[in-house]
């Protein structure tokens, strides 16, 4: 399957940065249940299940949704919270916040620059170079492993 598209997901594009905008009965249509969920009613995956959370694997991390890219690999950190965390965006469009204090807490959601998604939450207790932990919603991102890094692999599994 051609992963810079997802079938009935006409807005998914890993190379188009055109905002996306859509009605919450468009996205219901378009999107898997958990995703939607998550995506755009801001709900949150349980701790500890996200494929992603123990990932090592190299390349970058898209939002499941539209497909813009959010996070690289390397800025991928082991926190303890029990969701995948990144100390950096890609750019500085790829992600949006808005002040979050539902719950009874004062937080700071990220969203996707693109979709207006949510992700999850930014907290200032992160490593350096950033000091931030970008605590993220598995279940919203799609991975793409880098070719570099596969084609390496292949190579020295050929024997």
């Amino acid at each position: 399957m051609d992963n810079t598209k997802k079938e009935n997901n006409p807005v998914y594009s890993r190379t188009d940065t055109a905002k996306v905008n859509m009605s919450e009965a468009e996205w219901k249509k378009i999107l898997p249940e958990d995703i939607y969920n998550i995506a755009r009613q801001k709900g949150t995956e349980r701790p500890w299940t996200s494929k992603y959370e123990n990932s090592k694997e190299i390349g970058t991390y898209y939002c499941a949704v539209c497909g813009n890219p959010l996070f690289k690999s390397d800025t991928k950190f082991e926190s303890g919270c029990g969701w995948p965390s990144f100390y950096e965006p890609i750019s500085k469009g790829s992600i949006i916040y808005a002040p979050d204090h539902s719950h009874g807490m004062s937080r700071t959601e990220v969203m996707c620059g693109r979709c207006k998604s949510h992700l999850g939450h930014v907290f200032e207790d992160g490593p350096k170079p950033t000091g931030l932990r970008y605590c993220i919603n598995g279940v919203v991102l799609d991975f793409e492993k880098a070719k570099a890094a596969e084609k390496k692999y292949e190579g020295k599994n050929k024997d």
